[in-house]
């Protein structure tokens, strides 16, 4: 091999790898806002810091996020899959079958309570004022 021919190849070899990374990057820094305020038209809407759930031992996009197969039921979203993702009230809405999962606040009071108190002795909290920040007036 020619020492021209091995010049192109690395360089080519670095470019491609370059380009890998940051596509790489840019996919691993789109995982949705920092914080989401979730509010179905209540008094209380709560504060959902996102960018803090992801990445904690347990939790991945799926343990919240999910989409319906050719069945209807119920999968859960990986990375790969967070395109599938219809809003949400597309489903839960006054016509979902299962009553406790029908508005923001049901879904809530659900799965993350649920949660907030089996990790409580891990730092979760578990007061309401720490999801439902009062506004300042």
């Amino acid at each position: 091999m020619s020492r021209k021919s091995l010049v192109l190849l690395v360089v080519t070899t670095l470019t491609l790898s370059l380009a890998l990374a940051v596509s790489m990057s840019f996919a691993e820094a789109d995982k949705g806002p920092a914080e989401i305020t979730l509010n179905d038209g209540g008094k209380k809407p709560a504060t959902f810091p996102h960018a803090a759930h992801q990445g904690k031992e347990g939790v991945t996009c799926g343990t919240c996020h999910h989409h319906q197969d050719e069945s209807g039921a119920a999968v859960a979203c990986m990375d790969d899959t967070l395109d599938k993702i219809a809003k949400c009230d597309t489903c839960h809405n006054a016509d979902f079958p299962n009553e406790k999962l029908r508005t923001w606040k049901d879904i809530g009071h659900g799965l993350c309570k649920d949660c907030h108190t089996k990790m409580k002795d891990q730092g979760a909290p578990t007061k309401c004022g720490a999801c439902h920040i009062k506004k300042a007036e």
